[in-house]
């Protein structure tokens, strides 16, 4: 008894998001599902901007959700928001240039409001004609890279996410699911692979934050075990 007594009580281990859950894969998973939804909730809120200002135009049967917007862009982007968010660490760490640049959240905050206010921009402020538009659009993105990220591989993969998301936009367009008015790069307008380059900007500079708050917290486990 004496020596049970004086047996030392094992911390019990905690996880970052769900005080119960520890295990990476699951925590992997619960880093996803956050990055899905902060991806539709920006989906919602920027492709009615451009639907209010009539830049994109859906088929009037498949505006069928109470925030005027096609069902399928919501679940496309958050998905598409989880893959970035996620891909952007592990590429940090796949090239061994840990992320350190302004990594706090009042940093990641300021980043997504500039992307909301390109994405206004491109929606609301009027411009003798696209290519002044694409031209000041595209200098405020790199901008945006270059305030919140500065990292090669940040760079490489927003021009990779751009190249991809503008050749399926072109794609859809084609194919009737939607369209641009007066589009001016073959199906879509010009300025539209700036707004998918600070998109994927902003959502790595949000995976990254997470990540390094999952690190963070089970280093301050580890330290207090």
């Amino acid at each position: 008894m004496a020596e049970n007594d004086a047996m030392p009580t094992v911390p019990k281990k905690c996880g970052p998001y769900i005080s119960s859950v520890t295990s990476r894969g699951m925590n992997l998973v619960i880093r996803g599902v956050v990055l899905f939804f902060i991806g539709v909730f920006l989906a919602l809120v920027l492709n009615l901007l451009q639907i209010q200002r009539n830049v994109t135009l859906f088929p009037p049967d498949v505006i069928t959700s109470i925030f005027s917007s096609a069902w399928w862009v919501p679940p496309c982007c958050g998905t598409a928001s989880a893959v970035i968010g996620l891909l952007y660490p592990c590429m940090d760490r796949h090239l061994g240039e840990p992320h350190k640049f302004k990594r706090e959240w009042s940093s990641v905050m300021r980043c997504v409001a500039v992307f909301v206010g390109i994405n206004h921009a491109s929606a609301k402020v009027d411009f003798a004609n696209n290519i002044q538009l694409s031209l000041t659009l595209a200098a405020l993105s790199i901008g945006l890279w270059w305030t919140f990220d500065r990292s090669r591989s940040g760079f490489g993969l927003g021009v990779g996410i751009a190249f991809l998301a503008t050749l399926v936009s072109q794609l859809l367009v084609y194919n009737g699911v939607y369209q641009y008015t007066s589009p001016d790069f073959l199906y879509v307008r010009s300025w539209l692979p700036c707004i998918f380059f600070a998109g994927g900007i902003t959502m790595g500079n949000i995976g990254r934050q997470l990540a390094m708050y999952e690190c963070k917290v089970i280093a301050e486990k580890s330290h207090e075990d």
